[in-house]
């Protein structure tokens, strides 16, 4: 341990124990050598006549000698001067910090003077531990065991604390309360010769602290004149996120600003109106700064509205983006005289911008003189404010193919003409927004724009255009799907007494006949054409539904198979996605199977040099339904199918005719352009709901939205179970099993007649007539009449006696329906058949709900009748 050495900056360390550790290791190697000669010679003294022993006494003796001459000669020092690295312990010795170095167990290896004067030590035997000094306070005490801790996991740091004394009487920065700052770091390696040293450096920070308690009350002070200046201010980010808002502005807006965080507000947030559009107009060039005065209204908490005038300034970034702004709110004078000039002025502005028109006066060129808040919101990406600074021309936010009307306009009112006409016109850019413009002519010129020829009107119609558009197409649609459903009406009448007859034409021939062929080639047309009637009724939505409750991953499921064989060859691949938990839903299960297969298809052929047809389902909430922003999609759980392709895509141009029926994109021959038509109908009718998206060349989606299906309650009694919900959705009618044309249905065994006695109601005398005769070739006695006036006649004839009534439901003078209501006032057990080529739910829900009856779409055939009649008959229900 050496003692202090004075000399300023140079002073010398309190403690070293580095230098000493060598000195005492040359003393103990020449005290051993001669330890060992002593020892040996003791030991050996009876034994020098030994030749070993005395050659052992020899080496020791030359030894001892040889470090005697190396140490006369300087080759060797027994207390040989420290030569220390006189860079590195220059440096730490100059340290205005004290620095202590410990080993990991605390005992002190090195400590700089620095060190010593903070702490009070003037020689090495003075000099304390860190944890001798710091324990003694609870903040220092803390503040270490912190430290010490982080050293151990091999964490430097470093901490501040305060106390009321300081640490040494020869401070000399007082005997006031002190800060300090001490920070901990490792020392390892061959820097600490192997071991592992902490390094501690200990900084008085009293006077750097008085300077900032010093700043920070300045600041209070600049704060608190500017929280109580009699103008508003506020500081906004680049995104308009506010960061500063003074107590004047946040009285006058009612916010608490004891719940006020930075960012945590937005300018939008309190701009009333479409302010926010002239804020927002304000645009610096690339690292510049723009000021302006705005007039506009900001909105209290509370609703209320604040007129204001704002000094607003922002700057932007060197890249030309958004820079930070600050803006000073002068709040209009209240009690003042509203005839002064300043005072109208800004309420004018205040009126001006807060319309809900965009407004804009123009000279008799055409050039911009004034814009309010709406018209540099409404055209923002085509006119700045900067173009209305510098004359530009209204002409500009107009389509060119409107250009000339509104010259002409313009020229209307420069000669002061009154009821000109409004112009319609596109987004110069976007052709999907559309704007009206009304042009007024300037009857008086004001003071302040004397060269004001016309004030012109802009109004966004494009939410009007699309809902007209969505109109006429609505109607258009209508207007062909009653068309459609008219035609099917009359096909079904047609193709029922074709089928009718070729059925009794066949059971006259035999297969030998050269007839036979031929009459079965008509039937096999006939069945044809009943596919494609059947098609126009889908797409109508007046074909019959059998809904019935279905998990739709076990119909795709099931459909898979048959998908991919209709796909096989064509380089095409299905992927299936199924959704979890899919929730049930209420369609026809065929009709349903045919739009799948329909979309698959026609998938497959946009895809002639292969692809990938993806099936996904999955449940859809009511906010997923809202954010896909389909049009007339309800907000409601839906489970939606999308099947998507990777092919060619559809031309944006034919996208709102690809539903309309006959209109095909394909080859003359390859499809009859009533696929989708009818993919649209089912669907509608089942009470769901299909978007198409397509992109050309990249492919397209289209998505199927059907209602969560959720049964009713059955509520069970003490008395049994009471009816929740009706016979299936029924009512009480006869559910006739359905074939196809040409097909057959589940039969009874005998389909004779037995004597009974149907009443057969048919407007169509082809029909009838061939209806009358099939079922007396069964052995049924058959009445016929024209309409349901006719029937009630024959039935008082024959006093009722009618064990069944075929009746169709479309009938001059009275309808089927009207001739069951009127038939049940007498005849209430009296079994009754519908037939009709429309759905069985567009007659039936007229119906009373106990009504029974049996219904069988048109066409039918023979075979199809004769069951029908025979299972009513039975009492099949």
């Amino acid at each position: 341990m050496t003692k202090e050495p004075k000399g300023g900056d140079n002073e010398g360390p309190l403690v070293d124990r580095a230098t000493r550790s060598g000195t005492a290791l040359r003393v103990i190697l020449l005290a051993f050598v001669l330890l060992a000669a002593s020892v040996a010679f003791v030991v050996f003294k009876s034994q020098l006549d030994n030749e070993i022993v005395l050659g052992i006494l020899g080496i020791l003796a030359m030894m001892g000698i040889f470090f005697i001459v190396a140490a006369a000669i300087g080759f060797v020092a027994v207390m040989p001067q420290a030569h220390p690295d006189t860079l590195a312990r220059g440096f730490l010795a100059s340290q205005p910090d004290g620095i202590l170095i410990t080993d990991k167990d605390g005992r002190v290896v090195y400590a700089n003077a620095a060190y010593g004067r903070m702490t009070g030590a003037r020689k090495a035997t003075e000099v304390q531990t860190l944890e001798a000094l710091l324990s003694r306070y609870r903040e220092s005490s803390e503040a270490l065991y912190r430290l010490t801790n982080g050293l151990r996991e091999e964490r430097e740091g470093y901490e501040e604390f305060r106390l009321l004394k300081p640490l040494g009487v020869h401070t000399a920065s007082g005997s006031g309360a002190h800060w300090y700052r001490l920070k901990a770091r490792l020392l390892t390696g061959e820097r600490a010769g192997g071991k592992t040293l902490h390094v501690w450096q200990i900084s008085d920070i009293t006077s750097e602290r008085d300077d900032q308690e010093r700043f920070f009350k300045e600041l209070q002070h600049a704060i608190d004149y500017l929280d109580h200046a009699p103008a508003g201010f506020f500081s906004a980010g680049r995104k308009g996120e506010i960061y500063y808002i003074n107590a004047t502005l946040a009285e006058w807006l009612g916010v608490d600003l004891t719940q006020f965080t930075p960012g945590s507000m937005m300018i939008a947030d309190f701009v009333a109106g479409e302010g926010m559009a002239l804020i927002d107009s304000v645009q610096a060039e690339p690292g510049q700064s723009k000021t302006e005065t705005l007039d506009l209204d900001l909105r209290r908490v509370n609703g209320q509205i604040l007129p204001v005038r704002l000094v607003h300034r922002v700057r932007s970034a060197r890249d030309g983006a958004p820079g930070e702004s600050r803006s000073i709110v002068l709040a209009r004078q209240e009690g003042g005289s509203d005839q002064s000039a300043s005072v109208a002025s800004m309420r004018f502005t205040r009126f001006f911008n807060n319309t809900p028109m965009a407004i804009a006066s123009v000279d008799g060129e055409g050039r911009i003189l004034r814009t309010n808040a709406p018209f540099v919101k409404l055209f923002s990406d085509i006119v700045s404010r900067d173009d209305v600074d510098q004359g530009g021309r209204l002409e500009a936010v107009i389509h060119e193919s409107e250009r000339e009307s509104f010259h002409q306009a313009l020229a209307a009112a420069k000669d002061r003409q009154v009821d000109i006409a409004p112009i319609d016109s596109r987004h110069p850019v976007d052709e999907a927004r559309y704007f009206r413009f009304y042009v007024n002519a300037v009857i008086d010129q004001s003071d302040e724009a004397p060269e004001e020829a016309a004030i012109v009107y802009a109004v966004d119609v494009t939410d009007q255009k699309a809902l007209e558009a969505q109109m006429a197409q609505t109607q258009k649609m209508n207007a062909v799907g009653t068309l459609a459903g008219g035609i099917a009406h009359d096909f079904n009448n047609v193709l029922t007494a074709i089928l009718l007859s070729s059925d009794h034409l066949l059971l006259q021939a035999r297969p030998s006949d050269s007839s036979f062929a031929d009459l079965m080639e008509i039937k096999r047309n006939a069945n044809r054409a009943a596919v494609l009637v059947r098609q126009l009724l889908a797409f109508s939505r007046k074909q019959t539904m059998r809904p019935s409750v279905l998990n739709l991953t076990d119909v795709i499921g099931d459909l898979r198979m048959l998908v991919d064989r209709l796909i096989s060859g064509s380089n095409v691949k299905l992927k299936v996605e199924y959704g979890r938990d899919l929730w049930a839903v209420k369609t026809d299960l065929s009709q349903f199977e045919q739009v799948l297969i329909n979309l698959c298809v026609n998938a497959r052929d946009a895809m002639p040099e292969g692809g990938t047809i993806t099936v996904t389902t999955r449940n859809i909430t009511p906010d997923e339904a809202t954010a896909y922003h389909y049009r007339g999609l309800p907000a409601e759980e839906l489970v939606l199918v999308e099947v998507a392709d990777t092919g060619t895509g559809i031309a944006p141009e034919i996208m709102d005719k690809i539903f309309e029926p006959f209109f095909t994109t394909k080859d003359v021959g390859k499809g009859t352009g009533l696929g989708l038509a009818m993919v649209y109908g089912i669907v509608k009718q089942s009470g769901g709901y299909i978007y198409p998206e397509s992109e050309v060349g990249r492919g397209t989606t289209f998505r199927i939205f059907l209602p969560r299906h959720i049964p009713e309650v059955v509520q069970v009694s003490a008395g049994g179970v009471q009816a929740g919900v009706t016979q299936g959705g029924d009512g009480g009618r006869a559910r006739l099993p359905e074939a196809g044309p040409g097909g057959s249905a589940a039969e009874p065994a005998d389909l004779t007649g037995k004597s009974a006695v149907v009443l057969l109601v048919e407007d169509e005398e082809a029909v009838r007539r061939g209806g009358k005769r099939m079922l007396e070739t069964r052995g049924y006695t058959v009445h016929e009449a024209g309409s349901g006036v006719e029937a009630l006649d024959i039935m008082d004839e024959l006093n009722g006696k009618i064990d069944i009534v075929v009746s169709d439901v479309v009938m001059p003078e009275m309808d089927g329906p009207t001739l069951l209501t009127e038939l049940r006032k007498k005849y209430p057990d009296l079994k009754f058949i519908f037939v009709s080529g429309y759905a069985e739910d567009a007659f039936a829900r007229n119906l009373p709900a106990d009504a029974k009856f049996g219904f069988l779409p048109k066409p039918f055939s023979l075979k199809q009748l004769a069951v029908a009649v025979r299972e009513m008959l039975d009492g099949s229900n």
